[in-house]
């Protein structure tokens, strides 16, 4: 027992001179590469760990210092991987938001106030209520104009429920692209 004991310090005791001599040069090694010194030394102590996990395996290693270098250039990498991914994700997230706000700017500046007189809008939704078919243009009036809830009106019209959704998706449809030059007006009248 006291063998096993002895040789488990003897590999306790190479692994910390190991540790000591490398540390500082595969901290330097990684940071090339990583640039920040914490990022560098969280990699290397990882590398570390996982040898101290594995530390009956210790001497196996033909080339432990080239084992531990390449174990530090493949954590560097998933690291570089993985920090590109985040930045090229949160690039592509800026730039649609900026999109989204450069079309909402744009849309304001064109944004027409005379267009809204009481006179206007009854004209341009009447055109696009129009457009619907009797059935269609029925259903959305009596949900959108008379307030009434979908089953309500399938009571009402003795027809069903999804017979109704379909209509309404149907007249949705059909207005907004009749009415694709008003969406503010779209919205403010016929939002969900």
């Amino acid at each position: 027992m006291k063998e096993v004991s002895s040789k488990e310090d003897k590999k306790h005791i190479d692994f910390e001179k190991f540790y000591l001599n490398y540390f500082s040069k595969l901290k330097y090694f990684a940071k090339e590469y990583v640039v920040s010194d914490e990022d560098a030394e969280n990699i290397v102590q990882d590398v570390f760990l996982e040898l101290w996990e594995r530390r009956m395996m210790l001497f196996s290693y033909s080339n432990l210092i080239a084992f531990l270098f390449t174990a530090v250039r493949n954590k560097c990498l998933n690291f570089l991987r993985h920090k590109t991914i985040i930045r090229e994700t949160a690039s592509k997230m800026q730039e649609e938001y900026a999109i989204t706000l450069r079309m909402n700017l744009n849309s304001l500046e064109a944004f027409d106030e005379t267009l809204f007189t009481e006179k206007d809008i009854d004209k341009i939704v009447s055109r696009a209520l129009d457009s619907l078919s009797d059935r269609c243009r029925q259903i959305f009036i009596m949900s959108k104009i008379e307030g009434k809830k979908q089953k309500e009106i399938a009571a009402e019209l003795n027809i069903s429920i999804n017979t109704v959704e379909t209509q309404m998706g149907i007249a949705y449809k059909k207005l907004r692209r009749e009415l694709k030059d008003y969406m503010l007006l779209f919205f403010f009248l016929f939002s969900l």
